[in-house]
């Protein structure tokens, strides 16, 4: 393969790889090791599946023992680069974003909803501790390793018992898709249906706007709305009714991104906090109403100002 005709992007957080892009801009390469090739292995699988995926052009060795992808680009600006880029002067994700992921959404539901997963036992079990890190959360956060945060758990457990498991992505949000399809499915697993596309908006919340926009509550309904439709006329049960459950799950991962630190390291150990004080904000009103609304969550520059108040732990 001739170097000359790719340029560097980025590197990647997995493999010690890197992303390449074509001089046409119509092709991408990335290279790993292991994990690179077992991904690159799910995503032409879910190709045929007809997911909303690039596809796998090509794939080999490289010179210094690299294992290298080349897939076709679904364009070069996700939909979190163009929220960003679209805002002017306000914080609400413009509304052509906005729907263009619920029109991703409904492919990608629509792909997993025509290819079904038999569950086997404990399937459910391993989805919530892998995708909720929940190990790592209860090791670094032991106070919460309690037996209010497992009867949560279970509970949201028991609801999803009877939701079809399909094929996921398990990292799904507007940095990842494109308005030709999804990207980056390094994370992949068996999910309760629903899971990849559901919180997509709602996630933006647990980022305290660092993102640099929200969704408003009309760009949210209007996108649970598509999906339930397209639910119901693929399974017959509306899809939102398991947004509680889904948003207690990411309220783990969330926290299991931020690593507990010293007081003394001043922003992480606030950003830790922040993470801390929503899963507990979500873990309360999921008790209470067996769902978890987003829009009560404080932004990180609130909860910081609380925070130095003392009017938070």
């Amino acid at each position: 393969m001739n170097e000359n005709n790719w340029r560097f992007v980025k590197k990647r957080t997995a493999d010690d790889g890197a992303v390449y892009v074509s001089a046409d801009k119509r092709r991408y390469r990335r290279t790993g090791g292991a994990e690179l090739q077992a991904e690159a292995e799910f995503q032409r699988r879910i190709a045929d599946l007809n997911y909303p995926v690039p596809h796998v052009l090509e794939e080999g060795v490289t010179d210094d023992g690299h294992y290298y992808v080349v897939e076709e680009s679904l364009g070069d600006q996700t939909l979190h680069d163009r929220a960003v880029a679209s805002l002017d002067g306000g914080r609400t994700l413009p509304d052509d974003v906005a729907d263009t992921a619920a029109q991703i959404a409904t492919r990608l539901l629509h792909a997993q909803a025509a290819h079904l997963v038999h569950p086997t036992p404990g399937t459910l079990r391993k989805w919530l501790d892998s995708a909720g890190f929940t190990q790592n959360v209860f090791h670094e956060n032991p106070d919460l390793d309690n037996a209010r945060t497992h009867a949560a758990l279970d509970h949201a457990l028991v609801h999803l018992d009877t939701v079809p498991l399909v094929q996921g992505h398990l990292d799904y949000g507007l940095p990842n898709v494109l308005p030709a399809g999804v990207i980056d499915w390094q994370h992949h697993g068996l999910v309760p249906l629903g899971y990849d596309v559901l919180p997509a908006l709602e996630i933006i919340a647990f980022k305290g706007g660092n993102k640099g926009y929200t969704a408003s509550p009309g760009q949210r309904r209007r996108y649970l709305a598509v999906l339930d439709d397209a639910s119901l006329n693929a399974t017959g049960q509306p899809v939102s009714q398991n947004l509680g459950a889904y948003l207690l799950v990411k309220a783990l991962f969330f926290l299991a991104l931020m690593r507990p630190t010293a007081p003394s390291r001043t922003d992480k150990h606030l950003k830790w906090q922040y993470r801390r004080h929503l899963f507990t904000k979500g873990l309360e009103q999921y008790e209470h109403t067996g769902t978890v609304d987003t829009a009560l969550f404080p932004g990180l520059e609130e909860f910081a100002a609380g925070h130095s108040a003392g009017h938070h732990p």
